[in-house]
């Protein structure tokens, strides 16, 4: 498969095909310009699908349902996350009561965060994937802890019901592997699919 980049001699503008703040933050961070877009996709996982299959499959409808609305030579990012205790996939909680049960089932264990990202062309037939991996583990913690931090309302929209980034880290003993990854953005490795592709940052 060739790389987005083969097929442009200018660097192309970028597209995070993502609703999430937090993803944008951390593309911002990392001094990249780009434009936002909602993708829309149906994100139920498929049954008997690996964690890892499924994010990367969601990180390319992502991509490819944005790109569909794009000119022709813009580079489209996408990216899906996703939180496996067990072998058991947690998604988001569906309210607060949903979320403090999963972080009582997270509590004093370690899970694994999969983020899957992907690179596409608009109008080309180009594609580039991946997935990250990172383990996490939670300390232990009180039911009345996790039920007074799930009426913050900040775990709500977050795969696994906690935010690293915000006060959900006060839970967090350890993260082996890219604290961007649980955040929703395996920062290094986008970075570097990024500047292959004729994206640098201009903004550092």
């Amino acid at each position: 498969m060739n790389s987005p980049a083969d097929t442009h001699d200018a660097p192309a503008s970028l597209v995070l095909a993502s609703s999430s703040p937090r993803r944008r933050l951390l593309l911002s961070l990392a001094g990249f310009e780009f434009e936002v877009a909602e993708p829309g996709v149906d994100e139920t996982r498929l049954e008997a699908e690996r964690p890892e299959d499924y994010v990367c499959r969601i990180a390319l409808l992502k991509a490819r349902a944005v790109a569909a609305a794009q000119p022709a030579g813009a580079l489209v990012l996408g990216c899906d996350t996703t939180v496996v205790l067990d072998d058991a996939v947690l998604g988001k909680p569906t309210d607060e009561r949903h979320a403090a049960a999963m972080l009582l089932a997270l509590a004093g264990k370690t899970h694994v965060v999969y983020t899957g990202y992907a690179l596409i062309v608009a109008g080309g037939d180009d594609e580039e994937a991946g997935v990250d991996a990172t383990r996490v583990t939670m300390r232990s913690m009180s039911p009345a802890e996790a039920a007074a931090y799930a009426a913050t309302g900040e775990p709500l929209d977050k795969a696994g019901g906690y935010a690293l980034q915000g006060k959900g880290n006060g839970f967090v003993e350890r993260v082996d592997g890219l604290r961007s990854t649980v955040i929703g953005l395996p920062l290094e490795k986008v970075v570097d699919l990024l500047i292959r592709n004729g994206v640098v940052p201009t903004l550092v």
